[in-house]
């Protein structure tokens, strides 16, 4: 039989949409029980997925570096313990569930949670952002969902799956912990407009952070960094150099916080320079660094096949002879700016190396790489001299300085006081809606019931008024075993998903007719 071409057409919705659709209504379905969930429920979720999370860190950094071909497996391991039961230890003291009475200002404020918060998570820090985001999401009683990179869908896939089963044992509801197991970018731009999304969390290129901006949807977005480092000829030379060098090591330079461009004196210049080799560090040539540039910035672009690779490959890659111990490349240049590539944010472990005559030289300097790229990120300051201190963080469009600490850990809060995150907001400067280290605070809003402030309007005993709880969650569960890849027979949904999915499908065709 053959078909009439004015005959209507069957649309075929696509599957990996249609999936992911079906994801973010499971997730409003979950989060709309675990907003009336008490404080004590709350946190006993997010500590088991914490233990979950904890247990599994050396898989996880093996498997992020096995799929990724970036960083360093011992790094990666810490850096997903640090966002595990510190990160939880941290906000332990930060209610974000119970409503808070203020007499004196006759004021209450209630809060009320974002909903479903769908999360982009890098390449470069695959495993050890999705732990973050998901405890983030738990504290502030909200549904994640992520859209991981496409270098590191299995590994962030199997740990959403992990996480969520811990969730459930813990006594949540299914559908807290998602994730998108085919992700491309035409579908995350579909996901970042739904009207079911309540906000972005966007963490990745420039390109997809501006996408998750004009969206349509809240997004909280971060911008790169470029982090200047200047090391005053008041500092411990030595010790500054050793922090330095670790920093820039650390992970082969994958984290945004790591400083991408060294600025000195000339006075100290041969100190540290003794300071940087006992550390580790390769000084090149004027030869070598020609070579360097040309092979990191071929054309003037990033080679990206460099990012979170080691010292000693690219070296190789390079044309360059280093001893297999180098840990990090330094290259000196004559100028900073737009004209030496080597001065742009690399996330490798390679350096590049200014000098200055003054320290309002120096500052101007650092001020000028921020302006080229990196503002409203971080930036670093090795000395004694609290007043230099204070001149140099108030002379940078940048929200941290970190003082005499490495950088990559200080300015995500594993150095300093500073909130632990993998999301470094870079606020107006950067072209950002936050300017802090973002935490579950920020997926909270507040209502406030405000009284009327004449002293003859009482505002009324609130000592036995209930907030609206349902109380503690059922009794734990124990938690299945993961399933070497999540969910794999329905390709990552379960067989609720797959029915639901059929008939929503079975609802298009049939509008698609009508």
């Amino acid at each position: 039989m053959q078909l009439h071409e004015d005959a209507p057409r069957l649309v075929v919705p696509d599957r990996a949409e249609a999936t992911a659709r079906m994801k973010i209504d499971r997730a409003g379905w979950a989060v709309r029980s675990y907003a009336r969930f008490d404080r004590a429920a709350v946190m006993r979720v997010t500590r088991a997925v914490a233990e979950a999370a904890h247990k599994a860190a050396q898989e996880y950094a093996e498997w992020a570096v096995r799929e990724t071909g970036m960083g360093v497996v011992e790094h990666k391991r810490l850096k997903n313990e640090l966002s595990a039961h510190p990160l939880v230890d941290f906000y332990e003291n930060t209610d974000l569930v119970n409503p808070r009475v203020d007499t004196g200002r006759k004021m209450v404020e209630i809060p009320k949670p974002a909903g479903v918060v769908l999360a982009l998570t890098p390449a470069t820090n695959p495993v050890s952002t999705l732990y973050y985001k998901a405890i983030l999401a738990l504290l502030s009683r909200n549904a994640v969902i992520f859209s991981p990179h496409p270098l590191a869908r299995a590994c962030c896939a199997h740990a959403a799956a992990r996480l969520e089963a811990a969730a459930v044992a813990a006594g949540a509801p299914a559908g807290l912990i998602q994730c998108i197991e085919e992700p491309s970018v035409p579908l995350v731009q579909a996901l970042m407009a739904s009207p079911k999304v309540q906000v972005i969390l966007a963490t990745g290129g420039g390109p997809m952070v501006r996408a998750a901006y004009s969206s349509g949807n809240p997004a909280i977005g971060v911008g790169p960094g470029n982090a200047p480092v200047y090391v005053d000829p008041t500092a411990d030379q030595t010790l500054a150099a050793q922090r330095i060098v670790d920093s820039k090591a650390f992970d082969n330079s994958v984290l945004c916080t790591n400083e991408s461009v060294l600025i000195s004196l000339a006075e100290n210049a041969n100190r540290l320079e003794r300071g940087l080799r006992a550390a580790g560090a390769h000084i090149l040539s004027e030869p070598e660094v020609g070579k360097l540039r040309a092979w990191l910035f071929p054309h003037g672009h990033l080679n990206t096949a460099a990012v979170g690779k080691s010292a000693v490959w690219i070296a190789q890659q390079a044309g360059l002879r280093v001893v297999p111990s180098t840990r990090v490349l330094i290259a000196p240049v004559a100028q900073v700016g737009l004209d030496e590539p080597l001065t742009r944010e690399k996330l490798c472990p390679v350096l590049a190396w200014a000098t200055a005559e003054t320290f309002e030289r120096a500052t101007g300097m650092a001020q000028m790489i921020l302006r080229m790229t990196g503002a409203g990120h971080s930036a670093a300051i090795h000395c004694e001299d609290p007043q230099k201190a204070m001149d140099f963080a108030a002379a940078l469009s940048v929200y941290r300085v970190v003082v005499n600490a490495p950088c990559s850990q200080g300015a995500a809060g594993f150095a300093t006081h500073l909130a632990p995150s993998f999301m470094i907001g870079t606020g107006y400067f950067g072209r950002s809606s936050v300017g802090e280290n973002i935490g579950p605070q920020h997926l909270v809003h507040w209502t406030r019931l405000a009284w009327n402030s004449d002293a003859s309007v009482q505002m009324g005993d609130f000592g036995a008024v209930r907030a609206p709880f349902e109380g503690q969650a059922p009794a734990p569960r124990p938690a299945p075993a993961p399933a070497a890849a999540p969910l794999a027979e329905a390709g990552g949904m379960d067989r609720d998903m797959l029915r639901q999915l059929i008939l929503q499908e079975l609802r298009e065709l049939t509008r698609g007719q009508s």
